[in-house]
């Protein structure tokens, strides 16, 4: 789907069935990445719709349920997206970016994402909670490709501040130890990067690598909205490790952190 009002059709008609289904637009709108969606047995009050029933993509992928989870948490109205869908599924870029521009059109004005990555950095071991400062986008796609959609955002969005350092700080404020910062390397998957490709990453600056969050992030940014990024490192990155990498790894090394995850998201939403 190229034509510019087709496109923005789509992403209205599913910011109106969100507006339909919660009411007013919430503080804010949470992903959660592989393995992480047991952050919402936090949420209070809580009212789940599967995704598909607002318009929004179901998820294909292990770890990922495909739901919406309105309700409170840190005294704010939030909703929690339980899994996303990838590029690599084979979804274009739209399917891949709408529930976040959706939101947007919706007037919600802060995203946090979170994501299940490998520690290219070995300081960051499985369980590791990182702050995302900066990414390096190489998987060879943009949400912003083709004609802009001039109602939803500028041309050549500026991406320097993407991750707000203003809510990286209340993060940091919010977390009982300091939280480190650093840059996420985005791949397209879905196979997991060679050693090769982590020695390269690792030359270029990136902490962690990921097959997802940049392309939302880019969106959000886009459409104005005020970002924060968590990852998760549920393995050492491909020739860091000894063993081979499962999602299955990946899966419940996330959901062994979601607990503490959760209990500092609800932390940084209340002081949002």
């Amino acid at each position: 789907m190229t034509d510019p009002a087709s496109r923005l059709a789509r992403i209205d008609s599913a910011a109106a069935r969100l507006r339909e289904t919660f009411g007013d637009p919430v503080d804010v709108v949470i992903v959660l990445g592989s393995g992480l969606g047991d952050v919402a047995q936090r949420v209070s009050e809580a009212r789940v719709v599967e995704a598909t029933a607002v318009g929004l993509p179901g998820s294909g992928v292990g770890g990922h349920a495909g739901r919406l989870v309105y309700g409170i948490l840190g005294g704010r109205r939030v909703l929690l997206l339980q899994g996303r869908v990838h590029v690599y599924e084979g979804h274009e870029l739209d399917t891949v970016v709408l529930a976040v521009r959706a939101c947007a059109r919706w007037g919600v004005k802060g995203l946090v994402l979170t994501s299940a990555v490998g520690g290219v950095d070995p300081a960051l071991g499985p369980g590791s909670v990182m702050l995302v400062a900066d990414h390096i986008n190489l998987s060879g796609a943009n949400p912003l490709k083709g004609p802009n959609l001039d109602e939803i955002g500028i041309r050549f969005p500026d991406l320097t501040h993407l991750y707000s350092p203003r809510l990286r700080g209340i993060a940091q404020a919010a977390s009982s130890t300091p939280l480190p910062e650093g840059v996420y390397a985005a791949m397209l998957g879905p196979s997991y990067e060679t050693p090769a490709e982590i020695r390269m990453l690792a030359r270029l600056g990136a902490n962690v690598v990921g097959m997802s969050l940049v392309h939302e992030a880019i969106a959000a940014r886009h459409a104005g909205m005020e970002v924060l990024a968590f990852s998760v490192v549920s393995n050492a990155a491909a020739g860091l490790g000894t063993t081979e990498l499962t999602h299955v790894e990946v899966t419940e090394a996330c959901r062994q952190a979601a607990g503490r995850l959760g209990a500092l998201l609800a932390r940084v939403v209340e002081k949002w």
